[in-house]
């Protein structure tokens, strides 16, 4: 997740994907929320894991 995506164009894509209607009065809100959502994953995207570290093949909690 190095680059940064448009998510004006990403949110507007993806609600015509999933085919639903965003009113214009909420679309800022909902890139406000998209850009909170890449600044958190960006977080956890950059933390350093060792190469000895395996992905889980099952999650159990």
């Amino acid at each position: 997740m190095t680059d940064k995506i448009n998510l004006a164009e990403y949110v507007d894509l993806m609600a015509a994907v999933v085919g639903l209607p965003l009113n214009p009065e909420h679309r800022s809100g909902v890139i406000a929320n998209f850009e909170q959502i890449q600044t958190i994953a960006q977080l956890v995207m950059d933390f350093p894991l060792p190469e000895t570290v395996e992905a889980a093949p099952v999650f159990e909690p």
